[in-house]
């Protein structure tokens, strides 16, 4: 696969989305989610995850709580054999007007530099239209908007109806903000991959 690296969104992509997930205790994996990570894996992909935390700088749950989150993630992957080669994360709240939180390219520029990565072997998935605006302007090779989470809010956001199964391609994927591919999880996400860049 050409493809080579893939940046994760957290919330609604991998996991539930919580509403300021704050205790280990809430994390849920969505369907399909971890054997998908396992053939990402398997396919020769290296794993990122970078995640807006905007519920620490707002004051909803603090640093801490959010590390003990993580580790715990990180902790139930690697029970299922799978590694997330680096995980970034913003704590600041919007108003901050930083350059980590996606749609910024901070949490890249960090792990990029890191690992030595090229943006035209990387992918972004995620639930979010920050999540596609972030690959966009970190020049990625796609971005995808996955259904789950926050997803079809999202989808209607930008004049797409909710898929009932697969993905799709929308008509004008250069649009401003528009992904490369819809689909309607992470499993669906993986399938277009595999066709496009496999």
């Amino acid at each position: 696969m050409d493809i080579k690296n893939i940046f994760l969104d957290r919330d609604g992509t991998i996991i539930e989305d919580r509403h300021y997930l704050s205790s280990p205790d809430q994390i849920v994996f969505l369907p399909g989610v971890v054997q998908t990570l396992q053939a990402m894996q398997a396919a020769g992909c290296s794993l990122f995850l970078v995640t807006n935390q905007s519920g620490i700088g707002r004051g909803y749950f603090s640093l801490a709580d959010y590390q003990l989150v993580h580790q715990a993630l990180l902790e139930m992957l690697a029970e299922q054999n799978v590694f997330m080669k680096d995980c970034s994360f913003c704590p600041h709240a919007p108003e901050a007007d930083c350059s980590c939180r996606k749609p910024g390219t901070g949490m890249w520029e960090t792990i990029s530099l890191r690992h030595a990565l090229q943006a035209n072997q990387s992918i972004m998935l995620g639930d979010k239209q920050e999540d596609i605006s972030f690959g966009r302007n970190c020049g990625f090779a796609a971005s995808i908007l996955l259904g789950t989470g926050k997803g079809e809010k999202s989808m209607a956001g930008l004049g797409i109806p909710p898929l009932p199964a697969g993905w799709m391609e929308p008509e004008a994927p250069d649009l401003p903000g528009m992904p490369a591919a819809v689909a309607m999880d992470l499993p669906s996400a993986w399938q277009w991959l595999q066709q496009r860049y496999g």
